[in-house]
């Protein structure tokens, strides 16, 4: 589902996630990119493109989120001309709130989504 997922983001609207890997040993570490999910949050948020990032947990605090989020923004913008994305990040997930923080995202609301309590973040 993910794999339809990110081919059809890429297909229809032009950007999407692409995988993040070690340099290295060429080893899956996860994934990075832009998205339009449709989370029915309101204009303030489905407007603009939705940043987001899944690191393995044994990749995680090396700076693949950050460096591949980097990249990923530097390219939408450069290519689309975007001058604001979103991200939506759980209340407990202090490590991509840190990741957001170093990208330039602030917060700008709170709600819930999917039962969990999440933080709304925009980058302009």
């Amino acid at each position: 589902m993910r794999l339809l997922r990110q081919a059809g983001h890429w297909s229809l609207i032009g950007y999407g996630f692409v995988a993040v890997e070690e340099k290295q040993s060429s080893r899956f570490v996860g994934e990075a990119g832009l998205g339009d999910f449709k989370r029915r949050l309101g204009p303030g948020f489905d407007d603009a493109p939705e940043a987001g990032w899944a690191i393995a947990r044994w990749a995680q605090g090396r700076g693949y989120a950050t460096e591949a989020a980097a990249a990923a923004l530097e390219w939408i913008e450069g290519r689309f001309g975007v001058r604001r994305t979103v991200c939506l990040i759980h209340v407990d997930n202090i490590a991509s709130i840190r990741v957001a923080e170093k990208l330039g995202y602030t917060r700008f609301g709170a709600c819930t989504y999917r039962g969990y309590s999440a933080i709304t973040f925009e980058r302009a």
